[in-house]
């Protein structure tokens, strides 16, 4: 046991330093830290370097994502958040369905693959994950509306593309049921985890609000992002949508809130534990980036074919794209209305990363396909991260977003 530890511990210390290495480097090179992770991994597996760590689905869902969507969310504006409440909610929502019934119906006509695989690979790939968009846009540095639309729509489309995920599996596993209890299954889904998020948050504020001592306050806030998304899984409710609704609440009532609204954490504990959450999400982003390079290093894409692959990648572009500028049409009149180079960004930073890849790591061994769904998930965000992610400054630069 004592060996296994061990072994455990200098694994990850290696890790991390790899990811200190590249972290340097990036900065000297000017380019973005995420990339250059994913490459380093890449070029580890490449060079058949053993870390004896491997992507699991109980590694991202368990351990990186609640610090990451706890991290977004305690750093969104309630005032931002509410003057664009709508066009993220329709992006969220609908968004997803509609990339989904894209990316299915494409590979149901061009490869004829069975629907249950094409629409299980249609609504994992289909949500803009938060973990690479939200890591993309610190390293450019960018801020205002821009990333507050790309942030919140990706953190709320997560939570929705992981319900519809669940209630696919059960369809395809045989469990039909009607639309309406489908819906109510959604509405029941996503909202328990909600409820659970804002009780979380809100006892967790009440017990903060019993000390003055900045670290216990902050060890609060752990329990939190990871106990609203333990406990609503444990009720098979949303754990995404519950660590970012405890999120909002801690970070707009706890670190902003103003007034009677401004309760539950110290003056020094607000500062810390910011600083503290930035620190545990750099972690969490170094290893996941690293994991999703080792893997993608090693996954055989030429057993499905590259063409299979390249379709894969066009059709989630065209059901990101099919999401963004319909979607966007519909508050050209209004107050929410997004700028046409604003829709640019939207779609082409609508990076896919850990969630599609928890998603499909999760898939049962009997879904018809399963190999190919993985495989083409890992293509689709290997092409994401390092493509999208790697041009992502010269767009913006050339829409006149970014110096």
């Amino acid at each position: 046991m004592a060996s296994g530890i061990d072994a455990l511990i200098a694994n990850t210390l290696d890790l991390l330093v790899v990811a200190i290495l590249v972290g340097v480097l990036a900065r000297r090179l000017k380019l973005p830290y995420t990339v250059g992770l994913v490459m380093a991994g890449m070029g580890m597996a490449f060079l058949r370097i053993d870390t004896n760590l491997a992507l699991t689905h109980d590694i991202i869902f368990d351990i990186i994502l609640p610090p990451l969507l706890f991290e977004a969310a305690l750093n969104i504006h309630w005032s931002e958040l509410r003057r664009d409440d709508v066009p993220i909610l329709v992006l969220s929502i609908w968004g997803v369905a509609i990339s989904a019934a894209v990316v299915c119906a494409g590979m149901t006509l061009l490869l004829h693959w069975p629907l249950p695989a094409a629409l299980m690979f249609g609504v994992l790939i289909a949500a803009t994950d938060p973990v690479a968009v939200i890591a993309m846009f610190k390293d450019l540095g960018m801020g205002g509306r821009l990333r507050l639309l790309v942030e919140t729509e990706s953190l709320f489309n997560d939570g929705v593309a992981a319900v519809f995920f669940g209630l696919a599996l059960s369809w395809v596993q045989g469990h039909a049921t009607g639309a309406g209890t489908a819906l109510l299954d959604l509405l029941r889904i996503s909202g328990g985890g909600i409820v659970i998020g804002f009780g979380v948050g809100g006892t967790a504020l009440l017990v903060a609000g019993r000390t003055r001592d900045h670290l216990i306050e902050t060890a609060v806030t752990c329990v939190a992002a990871y106990g609203a998304f333990l406990l609503a899984e444990r009720f098979h409710l949303s754990g995404v949508l519950a660590t970012v609704s405890a999120g909002l609440l801690m970070g707009g009532v706890g670190l902003r809130g103003e007034g009677r609204w401004r309760w539950g954490l110290s003056r020094q504990a607000r500062v810390f534990v910011l600083e503290f959450w930035e620190f545990l999400a750099f972690i969490a982003n170094s290893f996941v980036f690293l994991l999703i390079g080792l893997a993608v290093g090693r996954i055989p894409f030429a057993e499905v074919g590259y063409g299979m692959l390249a379709i894969a990648v066009v059709l989630a572009l065209l059901g990101r794209a099919a999401t963004v500028y319909p979607l966007s049409a519909l508050f050209a009149r209004t107050r929410w209305r997004i700028p046409l180079e604003q829709q640019h960004v939207l779609w082409w930073g609508g990076l896919r990363g850990a969630l599609a890849l928890a998603l499909c790591l999760s898939l049962p061994a009997v879904l018809p396909l399963r190999d190919g769904v993985v495989i083409a998930t890992f293509a689709v965000v290997a092409f994401s991260v390092l493509v999208q992610g790697l041009t992502m400054p010269a767009l913006l630069k050339v829409l006149g977003l970014r110096s």
